[in-house]
């Protein structure tokens, strides 16, 4: 399960595409349909929420933490 959410998290901030593979160093890669400042925003605002969500995680489990060793 680990690696399927992994595995989302580079689809969606976009960087899946720019690692070769096998030693296939292509010309370039495809366009998304999303182009421009559109398609870098949603990547800065996906990688955003997730930073936020896993931070958000931590602290719940440090409070929780936190509870269980009073």
């Amino acid at each position: 399960m680990n690696l399927y959410v992994l595995d989302a998290i580079i689809w969606i901030i976009g960087i899946r595409g720019h690692i070769p593979q096998n030693g296939n160093f292509g010309a370039g890669s495809e366009k998304s349909s999303l182009t421009g400042n559109a398609s870098r925003l949603m990547r800065v605002l996906a990688a955003f929420i997730v930073a936020v969500l896993s931070l958000s995680l931590v602290l719940w489990a440090a409070v929780w933490l936190a509870i269980k060793l009073l």
